[in-house]
């Protein structure tokens, strides 16, 4: 079963930066739309961003502004860029994708439009 693994995370003061990585491997990248999703404890996951295959963006109004969502087929990897951190951003951070097509902006902020995922990787954001 394909896995993708995500990188990045970790503790991190209000206000700064962090930078979260995702690889597909076994999977063509170019064809593969991405998205970043989080879920907080006793919360369910929620969508963050995402990116299509052909570099559109989509983000989640809580994170508009503050996170950047990037692609680069060329290292097949995704990166979510997150400034401005704030305490309720901490969540384990989920890397997911899918290779088809989807026909509606919505689409890209439903889990079950994703079929790979990564297995999450923690960030907190101390106050």
């Amino acid at each position: 079963q394909v896995q993708l693994v995500e990188s990045g995370g970790g503790l991190e003061p209000a206000g700064g930066p962090q930078r979260l990585s995702c690889a597909a491997p076994g999977l063509t990248f170019s064809n593969l739309h991405m998205g970043w999703f989080r879920q907080a404890p006793g919360k369910e996951r929620e969508f963050v961003a995402a990116i299509t295959y052909s570099g559109g963006t989509v983000y989640a109004d809580s994170v508009k502004g503050r996170f950047t969502i990037s692609r680069d087929n060329a290292k097949n990897t995704v990166t979510l860029q997150m400034n401005s951190l704030k305490p309720e951003d901490t969540a384990v951070y989920y890397c997911a994708a899918d290779q088809r097509p989807k026909y509606y902006v919505g689409a890209y902020s439903r889990a079950n439009e994703y079929n790979f995922w990564g297995q999450g990787t923690q960030v907190t954001v101390s106050s």
